[in-house]
């Protein structure tokens, strides 16, 4: 193994980071109903972690409400308890056939509290992209100590591992504003 899969490696693990942080940033309702905010949602379906979008239609009739159909209606009980264990604050409304997600408009108070949420999770993305980064040059600068590669070799692998983690930082950062514009946007 050399420097370069070192960086090609590490750019993989930091892609999937990056994306980590946009699924949490979507699961945080902005006061507008899209699929979005329950799609990737952690369903007990028959025992297995299913998410919601797999097991159900999920629509936007309005911009204050969700309908979610399940394509099996045993489901539906399974769906509700997700709902209200996730992170939502929404209580689901359910008829036998659908749930409907009535999606209140946020108080100033909850829009403030929502952007706190999405700064810790955009903190703990940087926090992972600095512990991938710090992984990368040990693996680096272990190649250096078995000879495998140069100083000048390790130096420069070093710097194009900062080089990405400073991309990926900025783009936590860029989705971090976008998010907090759009919750703090009536």
């Amino acid at each position: 193994m050399g420097v370069k899969e070192v960086v090609a490696q590490t750019e993989g693990i930091m892609k999937k980071t990056l994306e980590s942080v946009h699924h949490e940033f979507a699961e945080v309702r902005t006061g507008r109903a899209h699929p979005g905010l329950v799609e990737e949602l952690s369903v007990l379906y028959y025992g297995v972690p299913t998410q919601l979008k797999q097991m159900a239609a999920v629509s936007s009739p309005d911009a204050s409400c969700l309908v979610i159909q399940p394509w099996d209606p045993s489901a539906l009980a399974d769906i509700e308890k997700a709902i209200l264990a996730s992170k939502l604050g929404i209580t689901p409304n359910n008829d036998g056939k659908i749930i409907r997600l009535a999606v209140p408009p946020l108080s100033e108070e909850r829009r403030k509290e929502m952007a706190k949420v999405v700064k810790d999770m955009s903190e703990k993305g940087r926090v992972s992209l600095r512990t991938i980064r710090r992984e990368a040059n040990d693996k680096i600068v272990k190649l250096k100590k078995d000879s495998v590669i140069s100083e000048d070799d390790s130096f420069k692998g070093q710097e194009v591992i900062q080089k990405l983690t400073d991309r990926f930082i900025k783009e936590v950062d860029v989705l971090l504003e976008k998010k907090t514009k759009d919750l703090m946007t009536i």
